[in-house]
Formats: structure tokens, sequence, C-alpha cells
């Protein structure tokens, strides 16, 4: 909303949030840095804690920092396509 009262059109802004919180992601990830993200519901008590007006509305919540020395990230390995992926051929 504009000082004057006029609202502003925003286009897409959940998918462009989320297309920006991935990179970060990326980014901090590639830094050497651990992330827990998180997405309570609903997320306005935030407005309050940080003072922003309710015209705003959080997304996500990052907790980034350091991982200890002894810090384990379980193994995840993707499927492979033909596990879960059928083809016709034509």
């Amino acid at each position: 909303m504009l000082p004057d009262g006029r609202k502003v059109k925003h286009y897409y802004p959940t998918e462009s949030t989320g297309i920006a919180a991935g990179m970060l992601i990326t980014a901090l990830h590639e830094a050497g840095l651990a992330m827990l993200t998180h997405t309570p519901s609903p997320m306005k008590f935030l407005n309050e804690i940080l003072g922003r007006p309710k015209s705003e509305r959080p997304f996500l919540l990052l907790v980034v920092g350091y991982p200890a020395d002894d810090a384990r990230v379980p193994d995840i390995q993707r499927k492979p396509l033909e596990e879960f992926a059928s083809f016709i051929e034509t």
C-alpha cells in the first residue's frame, strides 16, 4: 500500500519469494552454513514481534548458523527416475 492509501498490485509475490528463498538457502549452504526452514501456521504473530504492518505477510523463518564440528547429515539419495516414472513410447 502506498503512503496515500492506494493499493499496488504485485504479481506472483509468493512464487517470487519462494524462488528468492531457494537461492538464499543454496548460497548459505555453499558458504558452509547450516539452516532450518520453518513455516509455522499462522505466521501473523511475527508482524507484532517485528513491528511490521498488517499488510505484510510473513513467508518463511530461516534459522542459520555454523554447524557443530560433529554435526551429521543423513545420507539421502535420490531415487532413479525409472523407479517412480512411467514412459509410454508412441
